[in-house]
C-alpha cells in the first residue's frame, strides 16, 4: 500500500501565525501533528508516502521536517544526543517520502486536488488518503490505519472509510456518514449527510478524512465536478465509489482531534499531555 497525506491547506483558522507556520506542523508535544500521521502509516506497513503540500514556506518545511539531514543526524550522534534524533531518524529510514506541489490555483480548489495531483503515483496500487491536520490519539499503542486495513480485508470491501463516533445530538457540526448494513452484517457508506439539522439516532459516524482505495478509484476523483460551493470534494469522489463499490465504515479505536482549528489542536495536546503523564511543572527544567 502506498499513501497520499494532503498538507496543503492554507491554515486560514490558525492566521496570522499560519502564514508563516503550516498548521500540520504545529506541535502535539514534541512532535508535529503530521508525524503523527506518517507514524500511523509506517504501522500499517506503508514505505511509499506522497505528501501533497503548498507552494512556498509552508510546503518548504513539511519538506525539511521529512527530508533527512545527514550532517545534521552526525551532529546529534557527536554530541551523545541520539535519542532526541530518533524520532525524526525513524521516520526517514522507514519511508520514502514524494513530494507533490499544490498549485494555488483560485479556479480549483477542494480536498480532492491532492488525489489528483498524486494519481501516478497512486496508480495500481492500494492507498490511503489522509488529511495531514486530523489527529488519532491512542492509548494502547495500536494503528487506526492498520486496524482500517485489517477490516478491508476481513470485510472484503474494495473500499474503507475510518468513523468517529460523536453523540446524536452533535451530529449538525459534522459530516455524518449515513450506512447501510450488508447480508454479512458490514456496515457499508450509504450516503454522506452535511451537519444535518435534525439526526434522530442516539450516535453518529463522522467522516475523518482516513479512506484506503484501491488505486483504480482515482478516475473517481478525476471526473469530479465542482460542488455547489465551488469546491472539488474528496467525500464526492468517495460516494461515486461507493455507489459502485462497497465501502466498509470502521469505527476507530483513537480518540479523534481536528487540528485544523485551534479548539481542536489545544485538546490534542491536553490528551497528549494527560496520556503522558505530563504537568505544566514537569515539563519545566
Amino acid at each position: 500500500m502506498r499513501a497520499v497525506i494532503a498538507v496543503a491547506g492554507l491554515g486560514s483558522r490558525f492566521y496570522p501565525v499560519a502564514k508563516t507556520i503550516n498548521k500540520c506542523m504545529l506541535p502535539v508535544l514534541d512532535q508535529p501533528v503530521l508525524a503523527y500521521a506518517v507514524a500511523d502509516c509506517l504501522a500499517a506497513g506503508v514505505r511509499e508516502i506522497a505528501i501533497v503540500t503548498a507552494a512556498g514556506e509552508s510546503g518548504r518545511q513539511v519538506r525539511h521536517y521529512l527530508t533527512e539531514d545527514h550532517a545534521l543526524r552526525d551532529y546529534f550522534a557527536s554530541r551523545g544526543w541520539q535519542a532526541k534524533y530518533e524520532p525524526l531518524a525513524h521516520l526517514h529510514d522507514q519511508a520514502d517520502f514524494v513530494f507533490i506541489e499544490q498549485p494555488r490555483d483560485t479556479h480549483r480548489y477542494g480536498t480532492a486536488l491532492p488525489a489528483i495531483l498524486a494519481a501516478d503515483f497512486v496508480t495500481g496500487h492500494d492507498f490511503f488518503l489522509i488529511a495531514g491536520d486530523d489527529l488519532l490519539l491512542r492509548d494502547d499503542g495500536g494503528s487506526d490505519l492498520a486496524d482500517l486495513a485489517a477490516a478491508r480485508t476481513a470485510a472484503a470491501t474494495p473500499g474503507a472509510l475510518a468513523a468517529a463516533t460523536v453523540p446524536g445530538h452533535d451530529a449538525h457540526r459534522y459530516g455524518i456518514l449515513q450506512p447501510r448494513t450488508c447480508p454479512r452484517g458490514h456496515q457499508l457508506l450509504d450516503e454522506l449527510l452535511e451537519k444535518p439539522t435534525e439526526y434522530q439516532q442516539t450516535t453518529a459516524y463522522i467522516n475523518i478524512s482516513r479512506t484506503l482505495l484501491p488505486g483504480d478509484a482515482i478516475t473517481y476523483f478525476e471526473k469530479l465536478t465542482p460542488a455547489a460551493n465551488g469546491e472539488y470534494q474528496a467525500t464526492d469522489a468517495i460516494l461515486a465509489f461507493a455507489r459502485d463499490h462497497d465501502v466498509l465504515i470502521h469505527p476507530v479505536t483513537g480518540r479523534y482531534f481536528d487540528c485544523g482549528n485551534p479548539a481542536g489542536w489545544l485538546a490534542a495536546n491536553n490528551a497528549a499531555a494527560h496520556t503522558q503523564g505530563l504537568t505544566t511543572q514537569s515539563l519545566n527544567p
